[in-house]
């Protein structure tokens, strides 16, 4: 997905450069966006099914709270 995005990036750089329409490069920023969003749930996905569930299955409080706090703080950039 990520290199899609870029590709799609490299388009619409050039769209910028010929002086395309704006609402043409607006949509296309906008599935750049769409991509980019669908990556991180993916990413952050694989992250609770892996290192989170690995932290709290250790037995160790400190790291299962670390991860908590972490996944939290993302939660919170998220919600802004």
């Amino acid at each position: 997905m990520l290199k899609t995005a870029r590709g799609q990036l490299d388009g619409v750089i050039r769209m910028v450069e010929e002086d395309r329409y704006c609402i043409d490069i607006s949509n296309q920023l906008m599935a750049i966006e769409s991509l980019v969003a669908k990556t991180n749930a993916t990413v952050l996905k694989a992250h609770v099914e892996g290192c989170v569930r690995c932290a709290c299955a250790s037995g160790d409080a400190s790291i299962r709270d670390e991860k908590l706090r972490e996944i939290e703080g993302v939660i919170d950039k998220l919600s802004r």
